[in-house]
C-alpha cells in the first residue's frame, strides 16, 4: 500500500513543559492537534483548488485539460487526515493512488499486457502511463507561518 505523510514531531519541549506545568500545564497534543489541522486543511484547499505545489510550483496539466487536476470526485482531499502519537502527527493520504500523485511516476499493468482507460469520450489501451509528480503533501510559506502563529498564540494563552 502506498502512503504519503508528514510526519512532525515535538522535541526539545522538555524543559519548557516542566517550566509551564508550574504556571499553566504545557499540553503538546493539544498543539500538535491544532498544527495537523491547519496542515490537513491546507492540503484539502490545495487540492480542491488545482494547486499549486507547496514550493509554489504549478503542477502539470492533465490529459483532460480539466481543471482542478487532483480533484475529480473529491476522494483524495476527503482522505487528508491525520493522526496524532505521543509526540508525533502524521499528515497525509492511505489512498493507493496518493503517492504516485506525490512523487509521479510509471504505472504498468500488473497481470494484462495493457492498461485499459478513457479520458473523456476516448478509450486508450497503453502499455504504461507516466505521471507527473504532483506534490500536494507538504509545507508551504504561508502553511509555515501559520504554524509559527499557531504556536505562538498557544504559548501565549498559557501565560495569559
Amino acid at each position: 500500500m502506498s502512503e504519503v505523510a508528514i510526519h512532525i514531531e515535538l522535541t526539545g519541549f522538555d524543559q519548557v513543559e516542566q517550566f509551564l506545568a508550574r504556571l499553566n500545564p504545557f499540553q503538546s497534543e493539544t498543539l500538535l492537534e491544532a498544527m495537523a489541522r491547519l496542515i490537513r486543511e491546507s492540503t484539502r484547499e490545495r487540492i480542491i483548488a488545482g494547486g499549486p505545489a507547496p514550493d509554489g510550483s504549478a503542477w502539470a496539466p492533465n490529459r483532460e485539460g480539466r481543471k482542478p487536476i487532483l480533484h475529480r470526485s473529491g476522494a483524495l482531499a476527503r482522505s487528508i487526515d491525520y493522526a496524532i502519537s505521543g509526540t508525533r502527527a502524521i499528515i497525509g493520504s492511505g489512498l493507493i493512488y496518493s503517492a504516485i500523485h506525490q512523487f509521479g511516476g510509471t504505472i504498468v499493468p500488473k497481470s494484462a499486457t495493457a492498461l485499459v482507460f478513457q479520458v473523456g469520450n476516448r478509450m486508450f489501451r497503453v502499455k504504461k502511463v507516466t505521471m507527473p509528480a504532483r506534490p500536494y503533501i507538504g509545507l508551504s510559506g504561508e502553511d509555515r507561518s501559520e504554524l509559527v502563529q499557531a504556536v505562538t498564540a498557544y504559548l501565549r494563552r498559557l501565560f495569559g
